[in-house]
């Protein structure tokens, strides 16, 4: 009797193991896929960050070409204003003539047509240069 008492209880250990062997598998099993699950839901999450990263440099991108579009705007705008101001300052001479004759006593009419002026600048620059009422009658 002790021999297969001793043999049920070899077999029963056996048993025992051979179940825990499967569970053990299947927990295994259980816990593998969970993994995977969750290393997937992280690569999927990964690549949509990657793809909102990658629009928004785009974006970006784009607004630096339009700001490079202003910028350059912007420089042929102050090389014409600049181009603009060198033109005045190379008339600034008929100001100087036209300023001399003012001084001398000669009419708007003169200054316009002597120094390529308008009426309105030669009277303008009559009224600030030219003699006063009280220098032009010690003048006669």
């Amino acid at each position: 009797m002790s021999l297969t008492n001793l043999s049920n209880i070899d077999f029963l250990l056996i048993m025992g193991r051979a179940v825990f062997l499967v569970f053990s598998f299947a927990l295994a099993a259980v816990t593998f896929t969970g993994w995977r699950r969750a290393a997937r839901r992280q690569s999927e999450q990964m690549q949509a960050q990657n793809l909102a990263l990658l629009e928004q440099l785009a974006q970006i991108c784009a607004r630096l070409d339009s700001t490079d579009q202003q910028v350059r705007q912007l420089g042929e705008q102050l090389e014409h204003s600049a181009a603009r101001s060198a033109s005045v300052t190379r008339a600034a001479p008929g100001y100087q003539i036209a300023i001399r004759l003012a001084r001398s006593g000669a009419s708007a009419d003169e200054l316009a047509g002597g120094c390529g002026l308008t009426r309105a600048e030669a009277d303008l620059v009559r009224r600030l240069h030219g003699p006063s009422q009280g220098e032009l009658r010690q003048a006669s």
